[in-house]
């Protein structure tokens, strides 16, 4: 599947550098929509992220299993009614390393307490309920105030915010279609 768009470190200003041997890791992640209209967003307050719910892919786990655990794991959410929307790519060049994204969307069926890992703990994790637009305006908003954590760099932050902002857009682009 084409992703509908790639993220590159000259969408940060910087120079995209060669990449051999290159790392890369798949991941899930999306739209969560409550009964009320209103998406999940992960926010870790120590960082001033905001970001959509989801993460990687485990060995042997289908882009949609990973994407219905990592909704149950950040925003306590069960889901239901799950399509897949598209992928998006980061290539981050200044680390070798490639991330490509299986993009979903989804409605939330029940809402229980979300059961943060250590490191979104560490970092403040909380989960907030925003219509589309507020979401996007979070999300753009924090990018030029990311602060790093003890866990990743504002590198690989921006790249993360950057992403869900681009997925939102083309969220948004989509539900005006249907």
């Amino acid at each position: 599947m084409k992703p509908f768009k790639v993220i590159t470190d000259a969408d940060f200003g910087l120079e995209n550098k060669p990449m051999d041997n290159l790392r890369t890791r798949k991941a899930a992640r999306g739209v969560i929509v409550n009964s009320d209209g209103l998406i999940a967003i992960l926010n870790k307050q120590k960082k001033n992220e905001f970001k959509l719910v989801g993460g990687g892919i485990d060995e042997g786990e289908s882009p949609e299993d990973a994407f219905r655990r990592e909704v149950a794991e950040e925003a306590g959410a069960k889901i239901d009614n799950i399509r897949l929307i598209g992928t998006i790519e980061e290539r981050k060049s200044h680390d070798n390393f490639c991330q490509i994204s299986y993009v979903f969307a989804a409605d939330v069926i029940d809402v229980k307490e979300p059961s943060y890992t250590k490191k979104e703990k560490d970092e403040g994790a909380r989960t907030l309920w925003m219509n589309v637009d507020e979401a996007m305006e979070a999300i753009k908003n924090c990018e030029d105030k990311l602060v790093a954590s003890d866990y990743e760099s504002v590198y690989h932050t921006k790249f993360i915010v950057r992403r869900d902002y681009e997925i939102l857009k083309y969220y948004k682009g989509r539900e005006k279609d249907e």
